[in-house]
C-alpha cells in the first residue's frame, strides 16, 4: 500500500498528536474557567455583575429583622400596651417571660437565611429580655430565716388531700396557708395537720395553720373578694361556714412581735377568642386587697394565696406598691406554680412587707394542679 494512505498506527506520532487534541478538548469542556478564558460561555464581567446583584448578608432577612425589633418593643414597652381591647396588656404581661422562647427560633431562622441584619436586630429583644428577667437566673437565696411560710391551693378535685396535707406538713413550715378547700376537705385537713399544728383557723374555703398563737382572725368581705361591690376594707358579718369566703386575715404572735398574715384566694382569669382575658372579678379583689392591707396597722405584713395572676401584670401595681415578691427578691428562677404538671405561670404568691425574705423554693407537687410556695422570712 503506497505511503501517502497508509493509516498512521497507535504508536505513530500523528496518533499521539491527534490524542493530545482531544485531551486539550476534553479538560477544556470540563473547566468553565478555561472556557471563559477562550471566549466560551459568560464573560467575566458578566459574573461579576451577576454577584453584585445577588443579596448580600446585610440586605436579605429584612422580614426577619423587623420581627426581632418588634419583639424587642413588645417586651420593653409592655407597660404601654392597652388593655382597652381584650385586656390585652395583661394577656401579653403574664406571659411576658415566654416571649424569650421568639430569640432561638428567629436566630436560627437568620442564620439559615445567612442574614447578618436580623443577627444584629436580635440584639435588641435579647437585652430587653435580660433586662426584665435576668436577674432572675441567678442564686438570690440564702440560709437563715427566723419563720418559714408555705401557701398551697390544694385544689377542689384533689383526690389525696391526706397525702397532700402530710407532704406540707413535712415541709417544716411555720405557717400554712391552704386555699380552695371543699367542706368536706375541710375536716380531713384538720385532722391531718392537728398534730404538727396546733394552732388554725378556717373560714370558707382558705385556713390557716401555724405552730405559733393565732389571734384576731376574721374573714374579708367575701362579695368584694369576688369583685362584685363594696370596698374591701369594710368588713362585715359573714357566715364562717359559707363557701363564699375566699380571704381571710389574722394575726400570728412571734417573740419578735405580732405578725399580720392575710390569706387571698383571688377570681379566676378566663382567656377566650371572644373576651380575651377576662380578669374585672379579680382585678377589683387585688386593688381592694391592697387597700386593705395599705391599712393594715401591724408592720410586719404577709399576704399569702392563689392571685391567679403574676406580678408582672399591671392589674397587681397597687399591691405590689405596698408587698415585695419573695421570689422575685429570694428566690431561684421564674418559680412557676400552674399548671403543676407543667408549669407555665406564677400565680401562687408569698408577698411581704416589714420583713426580709431570705429564701423562696416550689414545694413538690401533691394531688393539687397547683404548686405549693415557701419562703423563709426574718425580721
Amino acid at each position: 500500500m503506497p505511503d501517502h494512505v497508509r493509516r498512521p498506527h497507535a504508536g505513530s506520532e500523528d496518533a499521539t498528536v491527534t490524542t493530545s487534541e482531544q485531551d486539550r478538548t476534553t479538560v477544556r469542556d470540563a473547566d468553565p474557567a478555561r472556557t471563559e478564558e477562550d471566549g466560551a460561555g459568560p464573560s467575566r464581567p458578566r459574573r461579576a455583575l451577576h454577584a453584585l446583584s445577588r443579596p448580600g448578608p446585610w440586605r436579605r432577612g429584612r422580614v426577619l429583622a423587623a420581627f426581632a425589633l418588634l419583639l424587642g418593643l413588645v417586651m420593653l414597652s409592655h407597660a404601654r400596651i392597652p388593655n382597652g381591647f381584650k385586656n390585652l396588656g395583661s394577656l401579653v404581661e403574664t406571659f411576658l417571660p415566654w416571649f424569650g422562647l421568639f430569640v432561638p427560633v428567629l436566630l436560627a431562622a437568620a442564620l439559615w437565611r445567612r442574614s447578618a441584619t436580623a443577627v444584629v436586630a436580635l440584639l435588641l429583644p435579647v437585652v430587653a429580655w435580660l433586662s426584665l428577667f435576668g436577674g432572675l437566673l441567678g442564686t438570690s437565696s440564702h440560709a437563715g430565716g427566723d419563720l418559714t411560710v408555705v401557701s398551697h391551693n390544694v385544689g377542689a378535685e384533689n383526690p389525696d388531700p391526706i397525702g397532700t396535707a402530710r407532704a406540707l406538713a413535712a415541709s417544716g413550715a411555720d405557717v400554712l396557708a391552704l386555699e380552695e378547700m371543699t367542706p368536706k376537705a375541710v375536716v380531713t385537713y384538720e385532722r391531718a395537720l392537728a398534730t404538727a399544728y396546733p394552732h388554725h383557723a378556717v373560714l370558707g374555703t382558705v385556713g390557716v395553720w401555724s405552730k405559733l398563737p393565732l389571734s384576731h382572725t376574721e374573714p374579708l368581705d367575701a362579695s368584694v373578694l369576688q369583685g362584685m361591690f363594696g370596698p374591701l376594707g369594710e368588713r362585715q358579718p359573714v357566715d364562717a361556714s359559707s363557701d363564699s369566703i375566699r380571704a381571710i386575715r389574722t394575726t400570728v404572735t412571734t417573740d419578735r412581735g405580732p405578725l399580720a398574715v392575710y390569706v387571698a384566694h383571688l377570681g379566676s382569669v378566663r382567656v377566650n377568642p371572644r373576651a380575651g382575658l377576662s380578669t374585672g372579678q379579680r382585678n377589683a379583689a387585688a386593688d381592694a386587697l391592697a387597700r386593705t392591707i395599705a391599712d393594715e396597722k401591724i408592720e410586719r405584713v404577709v399576704l399569702l394565696g392563689d392571685l391567679n395572676g403574676t406580678m408582672d401584670d399591671r392589674a397587681f401595681d397597687r399591691l405590689t406598691s405596698e408587698l415585695d415578691s419573695a421570689q422575685e427578691v429570694a428566690g431561684d428562677g421564674f418559680g412557676f406554680t400552674w399548671p403543676a404538671a407543667f408549669p407555665m405561670v406564677r400565680i401562687d404568691q408569698i408577698l411581704v412587707r416589714g420583713v426580709t425574705p431570705d429564701s423562696a423554693w416550689l414545694l413538690p407537687r401533691t394531688g393539687s394542679d397547683h404548686r405549693p410556695v415557701a419562703a423563709t422570712i426574718s425580721w
